[in-house]
Parts: C-alpha cells; structure tokens; sequence
C-alpha cells in the first residue's frame, strides 16, 4: 500500500505526466511481484527434471512436499479429533518432534540389529562416516536389540541396548544430521517375539514362529506395546516403518480361516483390515508421524481393496527389489496402482549388502551396484506418477534372513558397498567423480569391481576387519583342504584309521608333519587377533557366532589333527591299540 500522506499530498502542485508514470511504475511492480512465485516454481521444476540429486550430495527441492506434509498432519489431527469425540484415544496425544526435511528427500542406510549389533563405539565411528558420505538416516531395525521393559522384558536379548545406550545413539544420530526411524516388526518376522512361550499362542501356525494372528486380541494388545515402548523413546523420529513383510502362512489359522469362509476368502482384506488397526493406532496416540511398510504384501492386492482399506490415509509404501536385474515395467506398474489406490508417498528400497545370500560372507560390490542403477533409471520415471511423491531411498543391510538363520556380511565388510552405492545414487551414475570419492572416504587406493576387491589397507572404521575377513574367506578354506585332504602322504602314513587306533611310523610323520603344523600356528596366531579386532566392536555372542560358522569348521580339523599327531608321535612306533 501507498503511505497516506501521498494522498494528501497537494495534486495541483504534481505535474499530470509525473503522475501517469507513477501508476504505471506502480502497475509494473505489482505484476512482477505476482509473476516471481510463478517463476520460481517453474525452475525449480526445471532443475528438477535436470538432476535428481544435486551436485553437493544433497536432494533436489520438491515443491509438493511441504504440501503433502502439511495435508497429512492436517489430515492427521482431524483423525485424532474424531477419535477423542468416540473416546478412543488419550486426551493428551503425545506429539513426536520432527525435523524439517520438507526441501530434501531421504536417503537412509537400514542397520539389521537381529544379528551382529554393532557395540556403541563402532556406532560412534560409523555414524560420522555415513554423514560424510551422503546419508541423512538410519532405518533402526532393533528387534530383540532394544531394551523392552516391563511385561516386554523377555523380548530383548542378553546384548541388547540399555536405555542409556537409546539415548547416546539418537544424540549420536543429532551430532551427524542424521534422521533416526525405527523399524518395529508388526505382523510378519514376529520370530524374536513368538519363539517365547508366553506369545506361542498368538501364532497364526502354532509350528510356525514366524507371524502373528491377527484375530487374537491378545496380538494387536502385544503390538501396540511395542510401538510405544519404542516411540516413547524416539519422541524425535519422525517416521517409524511397521514392517508387515513376508506375512507367511496368513490365513491359516483356525481364526483366519473362520473369517475368510464368512468374507469369500478375501487375504488382502484380512493383511489390510490390522495394517489400518495399527496406523490408525500410531497416528492417534502420535499426531504428526509418519508411517512407512514393506509393500510386498500388497503386490497382489486390488488398487480398489487398498482404497477403500484406508491405509493410504496413514503410511507410504516401501518398494523392495534387490536384484540387479529387477523388472523396472513391473516396478512402474505397481507405482501405477499405488496412486490409482490413494497413497500420496513412495519410497523404494535398494540393497548393499545381505541379499546374495542367507550366509554370505563376502559382499559382491558390482552386485549391489547394479541394483543402483536399475533403481535410479526407475526414480528417472517418477514423473508418470504425478500424485504419488518420492520421499527417498533406504539402502537396506540384512544381517539375517530371519531371526533364526545365521549372519550374513558383517557391516564392517560392506562399507565399501554402502559408499559406492550412495556416491552412484548421488551422482546419478558411478562415473569418475563418484568412484575417486569412494576411495577417499575409503581410504582406498582403487576399488577393482570385477575382482571384487579394493588396492590398499583403507581408512575408514572397520578395516582391518574388511581385510581379515577378506583374508580369511580367501585363504583358511583353500588351505586347511589342501593341507589336510590333498597330502598323499598323510593318506598313507596318517589315516583315519591310524589316529582312531593310535599307530603311525615316526619316520613318515616327520614329511609331512612340519607343514601341518607351520599352517597351524600361524593361522592360530592370524585368528587370534581377528577375534581381538572383532571384540573391539562386536560383543562377544557375534563374535563366537562367526567364528562357529566361518572359521571352526575349517580349523577343528587343524587342530584334531595337530591333537593326534603330537599324541601318537611320542608314541615313537608302538604297536595298534585296540
């Protein structure tokens, strides 16, 4: 607005044609005014379409986030409303803090704790790593990591996290801007919680561990105590993932079955029917929060059964594909139904370890690289699903298949992975920049990826244990096989049948057994500060785990055999005992 005193100014003193510039002047300026926002807007959209992530690492600005989120939490506190009129919900709900990320997308790096839960000190060293190399989160999935209480207690395991421990992760988090969302199993996977006794009886197959029956009261009861331990400990997450993966077996139950003879066997109906209990739960008790899920459960669900379930008012799917190969036609018809189905938000899941195989020990880094790529030409895409908003990328890390199968890479091993997947997402491709910035945040020399292997000792946490294991899965197999397996003297002087009954010639026992035992010591001597380095950031159930499954089975042998050999050596010649 003009001031007043222009009005009060006397006209005949102003010249008629000073006057007529003036408003002209006044026109141009309130046009352009209204046209910036315009212009803005559209080359935001322009550079949008250029880049996906920017040159520094950071996310491209979306224009429609901050509307969505506002719509959501909108939407969110007219839900809570509603419910307080019905008397279902607390008076006071618990508001979860949130930062603002209305200007970047999400690129979030999953840590399985289910197995090989990295001790505070490495989480120290590792968070800072992650940061610097583009990452602003960690999908938390703590299973029996977390310190449960109260009634709960039996869940966590003899290693888990204490409270305090919660507390020093999240400001550890803070420190390094990185988001902490926890991932909290609600239906399937349920294989930490239903093995014990107590919960046998919520299983949908009693045999089975593995999911949760639905129709029981006492289910949705042990669920929502769940969620609010670990919310009300995360009272600045923004997010928390729900899993509901893999629900195996659903549907058999006495219960289930019931339910589905009176609703024409309708499965996705009963999966979504206690999805939208428990989202409908979260964002009551917590306004503002922000639900994420698998989606693999909803591949062969009808766009209408998602729509009218409601679920697309509460949570944003997570799309896994892990292979390198994946079918990007397949991936884009499933985007397709999810927005004719109403959800507002997607975010995809990619792998960098853990997916190659339930006991792999060494991560394939061109493997996971490639699933990148295939991802990034997907998120190229994104524009044929003008509704559906892309929130980020969670570059997953199994440590397990299941709560009961054994350890997959540990994460020290598949650093390498993780940074040169995020640099190629980063930089849109693994181009020349992408890989010399790999090596430096590695420390690497050369990152060789159709050997499989990287030039130098590496700086980053974690590598000496990168190159001993790398070691060992190379050279403990190999040699304990040709030492023991492949001598024909020992076939012939140093049987079986020689050590069961304790005979053997000395003379032909020393050809062959100086090597034995030079292979012997020196491994004994390598494993022993393995186990040194593995104890500095593993507590020691890992440790003794690993050692079980990728190290004994090919030392016992060893050490039977040293066993023996000292014993009937001293023998000097005596007769076969019997």
């Amino acid at each position: 607005m003009l001031p007043a005193e222009f009005f009060q100014i006397n006209m005949t003193r102003l010249n008629f044609m000073n006057v007529l510039r003036l408003l002209v002047l006044l026109i141009v300026v309130i046009v352009g005014l209204k046209m910036f926002p315009i212009l803005k807007t559209k080359q935001s959209d322009a550079l949008a379409k250029d880049s996906f992530w920017d040159e520094h690492g950071g996310a491209m600005p979306n224009s429609q986030e901050m509307e969505i989120n506002q719509k959501m939490e909108h939407e969110a506190i007219q839900n809570v409303q509603q419910e307080k009129d019905k008397g279902m919900v607390e008076v006071n709900p618990k508001p979860q803090q949130q930062r603002d990320h209305s200007a970047s997308l999400m690129r979030i790096v999953h840590l399985d704790l289910k197995g090989a839960a990295p001790k505070l000190s490495y989480l120290q060293q590792i968070f800072p790593l992650l940061a610097s190399a583009g990452v602003n989160g960690i999908l938390m999935e703590y299973e029996d990591a977390f310190p449960y209480y109260d009634g709960l207690e039996i869940l966590k395991s003899n290693y888990a996290y204490s409270s305090a421990d919660i507390d020093k992760i999240q400001q550890l988090a803070e420190n390094n801007n990185l988001e902490i969302i926890p991932l909290i199993q609600t239906f399937g996977h349920m294989e930490f919680v239903l093995k014990h006794g107590k919960y046998r009886n919520l299983r949908e197959v009693e045999r089975f561990p593995n999911s949760l029956n639905p129709h029981l009261p006492g289910s949705l009861n042990l669920v929502k105590e769940m969620l609010s331990q670990v919310l009300d400990k995360h009272s600045k997450s923004g997010w928390i993932h729900i899993g509901a993966d893999e629900v195996f077996s659903l549907g058999e139950s006495p219960e289930s079955k019931q339910w589905l003879s009176e609703q024409r066997g309708d499965i996705g109906k009963l999966f979504l029917d206690h999805v939208k209990e428990i989202g409908s739960f979260l964002v009551n008790k917590y306004p503002g929060l922000k639900l994420l899920m698998w989606d693999d459960m909803m591949r062969k669900i009808s766009k209408e059964r998602i729509s009218e379930s409601g679920v697309t008012e509460y949570i944003a799917p997570v799309v896994w594909f892990y292979q390198p190969d994946f079918n990007i036609e397949h991936v884009e018809t499933l985007l397709a139904k999810y927005m004719d189905s109403g959800f507002r938000s997607i975010w995809f899941a990619s792998a960098f370890k853990g997916a190659t195989g339930v006991s792999q020990v060494w991560t394939p880094i061109k493997f996971h690289l490639e699933n990148h790529l295939r991802w990034l030409q997907v998120i190229k895409s994104i524009s044929k699903f003008p509704s559906l908003h892309f929130q980020g990328l969670a570059l997953t890390g199994w440590q397990r298949y299941d709560h009961f199968s054994t350890l997959c890479e540990l994460l020290p091993v598949a650093i390498p992975s993780l940074v040169v997947c995020i640099q190629t997402v980063i930089h849109g491709s693994f181009t020349d920049e992408a890989k010399t910035k790999s090596q430096q945040i590695l420390g690497f020399k050369n990152i060789n990826l159709e050997n499989n292997v990287s030039e130098g000792d590496g700086t980053f946490a974690g590598a000496e244990i990168y190159q001993m294991v790398h070691w060992i899965y190379q050279n403990l197999k190999p040699e304990a096989t040709r030492v023991l397996e492949s001598n024909s003297e020992i076939q012939g002087w140093f049987s079986y049948y020689n050590r069961k009954y304790r005979f053997a010639n000395p003379r032909n026992m020393e050809h062959f057994g100086s090597e034995v035992l030079r292979i012997h010591k020196q491994w004994e001597e390598y494993l022993g500060n393995f186990r040194m380095q593995m104890e500095k950031m593993y507590f020691s159930d890992t440790v003794e785990e690993w050692m079980e499954v990728n190290v004994n089975p090919y030392m016992d042998p060893i050490r039977k055999f040293v066993k023996d050999y000292k014993e009937i050596i001293a023998l000097m010649g005596a007769p076969k005992q019997n």
